[in-house]
């Protein structure tokens, strides 16, 4: 699990591309002190695996999957990516709740700045805009951010200085792409309600069909113990 708080700002020094898969080479020495063979490390938003580590980077395997789902397929040697080792089960929970597994990608639509301000315009899909909510958490590229407004289209975010400075968000322009997480929390709830269990003959939990989207309505509440 991570926060979504990036420690450093890597860069690719290497990919070595396959058939359908990829093994990034990161440059990170400011990151390395413990990392180990086998850790975790969001990169660019996304859960990575360190297969190799030095004092001065690691690599990690890019399956098909990822870099359908994320932008990572697009990096080259010398791109800047964010970067944030696994939270520590006694560290502090500055972010919120990431997974490192995004939901899918986004696209810069405009960069504006209001006084300090840095304001990004995202577009996303509907598979994605569902679960944003204004004022709720999304991660772009590994970064904990704030939904400062929504539409039919995306959301829009406002970045303080700091964060800018200290990630690579802050070189992103208009028509870059980047990797979004939405809460996961969302996705639990809707799952849930949509898939409303009922015992089967020798006592376990049958789902029922969640092709229907969930109504919340007076009966419901009723049926389900809220009135």
């Amino acid at each position: 699990m991570f926060t979504g708080l990036v420690e450093a700002v890597g860069h690719v020094r290497a990919i070595e591309r396959g058939a359908a898969s990829s093994v990034l080479s990161i440059e990170a020495p400011s990151l390395m002190d413990g990392v180990r063979v086998g850790d975790s490390i969001s990169t660019n938003g996304v859960c990575l695996t360190a297969t190799r580590v030095d004092a001065t980077g690691f690599r990690a395997d890019v399956m098909r999957e990822t870099l359908r789902r994320s932008s990572l397929g697009s990096l080259a040697p010398g791109s800047a990516v964010n970067l944030e080792r696994a939270m520590p089960a006694d560290g502090r929970f500055g972010g919120h709740i990431v997974s490192g597994h995004i939901d899918g990608t986004g696209r810069i639509a405009k960069v504006r700045r209001e006084d300090v301000a840095l304001w990004y315009d995202i577009l996303a899909p509907s598979s994605i805009t569902r679960y944003v909510v204004e004022k709720g958490s999304i991660v772009i590229d590994g970064v904990s951010l704030t939904v400062a407004k929504t539409n039919e289209n995306g959301f829009s975010i406002s970045m303080i200085p700091h964060t800018a400075h200290l990630t690579a968000l802050g070189s992103k322009r208009a028509g870059d792409v980047v990797n979004l997480e939405c809460d996961v929390i969302g996705k639990y709830v809707e799952r849930l309600l949509g898939n409303r269990a009922s015992p089967d003959a020798v006592g376990f939990a049958k789902p029922e069909s969640n092709t229907r989207e969930p109504t919340l309505s007076a009966e419901f509440l009723t049926r389900n113990g809220f009135m």
